[in-house]
């Protein structure tokens, strides 16, 4: 049995929950003076380079061959292409429902787990889904009853699945240290974000807003450099879709720094879809499923049965 494992996943997930609650904050404010893609290739390129230093402060070893593509993949897909449809679909949806709309990640990363032949669907997963999905539409209901465009819904939505894609496949790809796997996939998308950015045709200016500098900074370090680092350690501790469950947890934290920093409401939906969400979370990602404590039955002769 892995104890530290069992000390390092919960943990992790915690604090990558806690992290990522600011972001979709963090990402408003940046994009009210920057372009949208050249606000994310700003923020993945600072935190590739803080995490290539990382990696060469602690002598870690850089991927090579199937490894390198793996991690650059990676990257592409979960840096590259999510946040440049999540830093569009901000510019005109709120932090809370756009937070509340990534919580759908644990569902859909459980159903390409197990479309994709990597996982089981356990009954308590699926309950623990359906159970948080119903606390993230009590809490989604205030701002959904708002108007918000088309593109942009569909642009979430499209992250959404982006995430919970890449999520998956981590767990095809060579093992390689998580800080190392985030600094390569870091470089990818950046370069990805920052040929978008110049085929859209954004501004590059640094920002002049004292606000602005502030959020890129949250974004980079404990936005980006902390909440994937842990996302990926609790990935290769309980695997794909039990650590997509921090997604559920992000929008209670993410509701209150938008209420707090951004103006957003905080209605009594928050205190009523708060409980569902951790009760989901905790049948889904926490609770560990049931050992038989019955002895094998041993077949005619005495021998006890063979494994595997």
């Amino acid at each position: 049995m892995d104890h530290r494992g069992d000390r390092v996943a919960p943990a992790c997930f915690v604090a990558g929950a806690l992290f990522a609650g600011g972001n979709a904050v963090g990402i408003r404010l940046c994009v009210r003076e920057l372009d949208p893609l050249w606000s994310a290739a700003l923020r993945f390129g600072a935190a590739a380079l803080l995490l290539a230093l990382v990696v060469v402060a602690l002598r870690l070893p850089w991927p090579r061959g199937n490894a390198l593509v793996g991690a650059a993949l990676f990257g592409l897909l979960n840096f590259g292409v999510t946040f440049a449809l999540t830093y569009y679909a901000l510019v005109d949806i709120h932090a809370g429902i756009g937070q509340t709309t990534l919580a759908l990640v644990p569902l859909v990363t459980l159903l390409l787990s197990v479309l994709q032949g990597q996982e089981r669907l356990r009954p308590t997963a699926l309950g623990g889904t359906l159970c948080a999905a119903a606390g993230v539409a009590v809490i989604s209901r205030a701002p959904l009853q708002g108007s918000v465009p088309l593109l942009s819904l569909l642009a979430l939505l499209g992250s959404v699945l982006c995430f919970a894609q890449s999520a998956v496949l981590v767990e095809r790809l060579p093992k390689v240290h998580p800080v190392t796997m985030n600094a390569v996939g870091m470089v990818a998308g950046a370069v990805a974000l920052f040929a978008g950015s110049l085929l859209a045709g954004d501004r590059w200016v640094l920002p002049e807003r004292a606000t602005t500098w502030w959020a890129l900074a949250y974004l980079v370090v404990a936005g980006s450099v902390l909440t994937f680092v842990c996302y990926l350690l609790v990935i290769q501790h309980w695997g794909a879709s039990r650590a997509a469950y921090a997604f559920v947890v992000v929008p209670v934290f993410a509701i209150t720094a938008s209420a707090w920093l951004d103006d957003e409401p905080l209605t009594i939906t928050l205190l009523l879809g708060t409980p569902l969400i951790l009760a989901g979370v905790y049948l889904g990602a926490l609770r560990r499923p049931r050992r038989s404590t019955r002895a094998p039955v041993r077949p005619p002769g005495g021998q006890p049965p063979r494994s595997g």
